[in-house]
């Protein structure tokens, strides 16, 4: 099976190429490769894995190179995440987080591949959590507008095999801390310059590790093909942290004090972005899904201590 990862030099697309590289199945007495995996990127396309520049812009080329690539599966994980960069540019958060993913809905009709269009649970507005999949959207930021007016788009493409799988906060390996909200939480628990920080103590996250999200959507794609793919999947870990609750647990695990970071437990201000206080995603019909081994998502604190130790032993 050939596999295409969009966004495959960010923290989920890497993972996820990787996840799907790797997959194999014992045949008779040797290892067999299951997927034939091909990567694009564009402002970070060099590296190790090969993967391929294209800018997903440029309608005409993308086109060209799915034709060309006769993909079985394509998963889209490129997207502008950071909710306070797509405020400062909403003409082009709309075009790389909405009518790109329109565009490859229609290439998933016309040349026959399943599409996952990674979502976020940032749809929701955070009143009314747990969040089933099938519950009404209403994004407070631009942000999740435009992933929301994404979905509609893909899924209002009739008669092609495409889901959404919306995730919510990401964690795991990654070239920068910046990379991840998550990750970059440990350079403030490291700054120990005397500097301040307010910590958000208000919004309720449920920081997921990349490598289960990659791991289950390899099992998704192992099942048989006429299996039942819903519209919409939720995935996502059940631990639930403020960011201020994040950092006293690096700084437990890193030995370090943590006064310098203050929690802020109010709304976020007038003039800023907003952000919805609890989106918590139902799982029960990601559940019901029978994909081998179920959701499989490992606990927040022992990854990183195991990551951590890795690093620096």
């Amino acid at each position: 099976m050939k596999v295409i990862i969009t966004g495959a030099s960010g923290v989920l697309g890497t993972a996820v190429f990787d996840a799907f590289a790797g997959a194999h199945t014992a045949v008779g007495d040797t290892d067999h490769h299951d997927h034939a995996v091909i990567g694009l990127a564009h402002s970070r396309s060099s590296g190790e894995r090969n993967l391929h520049k294209l800018n997903l812009l440029d309608s005409a080329a993308v086109s060209t190179f799915f034709r060309d690539a006769k993909p079985n599966w394509v998963i889209h994980c490129a997207a502008e995440r950071k909710p306070d960069v797509a405020e400062k540019d909403p003409e082009g958060t709309r075009k790389l987080n909405v009518d790109v993913p329109a565009h490859l809905a229609v290439l998933a009709k016309e040349l026959g591949f399943t599409l996952i269009f990674i979502s976020t649970d940032y749809v929701f507005d955070g009143t009314s959590p747990p969040y089933t999949p099938s519950a009404p959207t209403n994004p407070v930021n631009l942000y999740g507008i435009t992933k929301r007016d994404g979905e509609l788009g893909v899924l209002g493409v009739q008669d092609a095999r495409i889901a959404v799988l919306r995730v919510p906060i990401l964690y795991g390996p990654a070239p920068s801390n910046a990379d991840s909200a998550v990750n970059v939480l440990l350079d403030v628990v490291r700054d120990q310059s005397g500097r301040k920080y307010n910590m958000d103590h208000y919004q309720t996250r449920f920081p997921t590790n990349v490598l289960d999200i990659a791991s289950f959507l390899v099992r998704l794609a192992q099942r048989p093909r006429d299996a039942l793919l819903p519209p919409v999947i939720h995935y996502s870990a059940e631990e639930p942290f403020t960011k201020y609750e994040i950092c006293l647990i690096f700084a437990r695990i890193l030995g370090l004090p943590h006064a310098h970071i203050i929690p802020d437990a109010g709304p976020p201000p007038p003039g800023s972005t907003p952000r919805p206080q609890n989106t918590q995603l139902s799982l029960r019909e990601t559940e019901d899904l029978g994909v081998d081994g179920g959701l499989m998502t490992g606990g927040f604190e022992e990854w990183w201590v195991e990551y951590l130790r890795n690093q620096t032993g």
